[in-house]
């Protein structure tokens, strides 16, 4: 998944939670109630970057976990 914007994402289906490390800071967010439907159209996005800005920025609680490494 090679993308300027996110590191690397995780879903979770029992939960609908989305983990999302963006690039460069690491940080870890969880997006909340996100449909397997969004994610599987995230996960096949040609542009993860993109999509996220489009699809999930702005239309998902979310909070951020961790802090990545560079801080």
């Amino acid at each position: 998944m090679p993308s300027t914007a996110i590191r690397n994402m995780h879903y979770d289906p029992s939960s609908r939670t989305l983990s999302v490390w963006f690039v460069p800071s690491g940080d870890r967010y969880d997006y909340e109630d996100v449909e397997p439907e969004t994610y599987a159209a995230f996960k096949a996005a040609p542009s993860k970057g993109r999509f996220f800005n489009e699809s999930l920025r702005d239309r998902y609680r979310f909070r951020l976990v961790e802090h990545g490494l560079s801080r």
